[in-house]
């Protein structure tokens, strides 16, 4: 267990979110969705959890196995860390070569002033083409180096942007599957997405 900001957060009533329209969204709300009662945050209890159907966000030490990712049905690996520093992942399509698996890299810090929204659309159109991969039988995995900060906001914007969530049903359905926590930065780029696409009548249940 880990607080994310060395402080309990405070918790939103359910009340309040309830009859908040989808676009006012607060960073504490979000980071209410991400703390158990405590305002504590939880580190991944495994290397990857499936998310949303066929949609796998995980570690880098899954990565680096191209055969493990073989044998789960792999068929795209989205790697939203890509790089050479330690905190990155430093692999490529070349190190997928022979696989049959076809990789996208976005070279994305872990960092609250880092602007991951610019590959927002990118991530989330590679996410949408693998999975119709193979007459809707592809499987893509996204990572970065700990499946805790930087794939899961790739998997929350591609949920916003395809699948018509709003940044609280999104983020609430990777954190179900798997225990996260996007920086600050990270999330505010999250609202101001919600934001946009809310102004823009995208969301289903508006």
């Amino acid at each position: 267990m880990k607080n994310k900001h060395n402080q309990p957060a405070m918790s939103a009533s359910p009340e309040r979110l309830d009859s908040m329209p989808s676009f006012e969204v607060t960073l504490q709300q979000l980071n209410d969705l991400l703390t158990d009662d405590s305002g504590l945050y939880s580190w991944p209890t495994k290397h990857f959890h499936e998310v949303y159907p066929r949609i796998y966000v995980g570690n880098a030490f899954v990565a680096m196995n191209a055969m493990r990712l073989k044998r789960q049905g792999i068929t795209h690996v989205l790697n939203a860390a890509e790089g050479n520093s330690f905190m990155h992942v430093n692999t490529n399509a070349e190190f997928y070569a022979g696989t049959g698996i076809i990789y996208r890299g976005v070279p994305a810090s872990d960092t609250d002033h880092f602007d991951i929204s610019v590959y927002f659309e990118e991530g989330a159109d590679f996410i949408e083409k693998a999975l119709a991969h193979k007459n809707g039988k592809g499987k893509v995995y996204v990572h970065c180096r700990e499946g805790y900060s930087r794939s899961p906001t790739l998997v929350i914007a591609y949920l916003m942007l395809r699948q018509n969530m709003n940044v609280h049903a999104a983020l609430a359905t990777v954190r179900h599957k798997r225990e996260i926590g996007p920086n600050d930065g990270f999330l505010r780029q999250l609202c101001r997405l919600n934001q946009r696409l809310a102004a823009e009548g995208k969301f289903w249940n508006e």
